[in-house]
C-alpha cells in the first residue's frame, strides 16, 4: 500500500501502518521516501495535478517492476482504506485501518472506495457556490437533478467537465458523458487497489492521455482551490467510471483521518 503525503514529518507514522511513503512535491523527503520528483515525473505539475504527479511517476517508472496477480493500493494521509472486519467506533484508528487482503477479493480486479451522495448537498452550498449552475441545470433543484456534472461545475468551473469529455477517446466519450449527466453518486477518495498489472496500465494509458489533452485546452492559468488542481478533479471523476466499465470491482469504504493528528 502506497501513502502519499505532503509532509515530511509523517514518515515514522506511516512505516508503522507497514505501507510505503510517498512524499508530493519539494518537500524535504529524505531517502526513505519515494519521491515523485525522481526520475522521469511531472511534480513540477504537481499543484494541478496533485496525488496524480505519483500515479504518473508510478506507471512510469515502477510499473513494469511489479509482480503481476499482487495486490497493489494507493491512500492518502489523510484519507484510508477501511477494514470493514474492525470498522467498530471503539477500535483505535491503527486498528481501523486495511492491513490485510480477505479471500473475498480474489474474484475480483479491484477495489473501489464507497459511493458518496452528491445529491445530499445541502441548500446552503447550492446557494453559494452553485448560482449559476443551477441557472444553467434548473433540474438540479430536485435531488435527482444534482448529478455529478452539476456537482463538477458547481465548485470546479461551469462547462469545463464538458470541454473536457470533448477531449477524451472516442471509446469512453459518450459513456462517460453519460455517465455524469446521470449519476448522482461516485466512488470516492480518487483510490484504487488492483491485482492486475495489465489493469492499472490501462487505466493510466487512458486517464493520462485524456489529462495531457486537455491540458492543450485549459493550460495552467486556472486559479483558487477548486480549479487550480484541475486535472486532479477531472481524474477524480473518470476514476470510478473507467474502473467500473471495465474491470470486475468490489467497493469498500473510506475512512477520513488526518495521519497528523492521530497518535500510536
Amino acid at each position: 500500500m502506497y501513502c502519499i503525503c505532503i509532509h515530511d514529518n509523517l514518515l515514522n507514522k506511516v512505516k508503522k501502518l507497514n505501507y510505503i511513503p510517498v512524499g508530493l512535491g519539494d518537500d524535504n523527503f529524505n531517502e526513505e521516501w519515494i519521491r515523485d520528483n525522481t526520475k522521469k515525473n511531472i511534480s513540477n505539475k504537481n499543484k494541478y495535478y496533485g496525488e496524480y504527479s505519483f500515479h504518473y511517476w508510478f506507471w512510469k517508472n515502477e510499473i513494469h517492476k511489479i509482480v503481476d496477480n499482487k495486490w497493489i493500493g494507493f491512500c492518502a494521509y489523510r484519507r484510508f482504506w477501511l477494514d470493514s472486519n474492525n470498522e467498530s467506533k471503539k477500535n483505535k484508528f491503527k486498528n481501523k485501518i486495511l492491513k490485510n487482503v480477505p479471500e473475498k477479493w480474489e474474484k475480483y480486479d479491484v477495489i473501489l472506495g464507497d459511493q458518496i451522495k452528491i445529491n445530499e448537498i445541502p441548500w446552503i452550498k447550492i446557494i453559494k457556490y452553485g448560482k449559476i449552475s443551477l441557472f444553467n441545470t434548473p433540474k438540479a433543484i430536485f435531488k435527482n437533478g444534482r448529478t455529478i456534472k452539476f456537482h463538477f461545475d458547481m465548485f470546479h468551473g461551469n462547462g469545463v467537465l464538458d470541454k473536457a469529455i470533448d477531449q477524451l477517446n472516442e471509446d469512453d466519450r459518450e459513456d462517460f458523458r453519460k455517465y455524469v449527466n446521470t449519476r448522482t453518486t461516485y466512488n470516492q477518495g480518487n483510490m484504487f487497489i488492483c491485482k492486475s498489472k495489465k489493469i492499472i496500465i490501462n487505466y493510466y494509458n487512458a486517464v493520462f492521455d485524456w489529462l495531457d489533452r486537455c491540458e492543450k485546452i485549459f493550460g495552467f492559468k486556472m486559479q483558487g482551490y477548486g480549479k487550480i488542481r484541475i486535472y486532479a478533479f477531472l481524474a477524480e471523476r473518470f476514476l470510478p467510471f473507467w474502473f467500473t466499465k471495465y474491470t470486475n470491482y468490489l467497493e469498500l469504504p473510506i475512512i477520513f483521518s488526518d495521519l497528523r493528528e492521530e497518535n500510536f
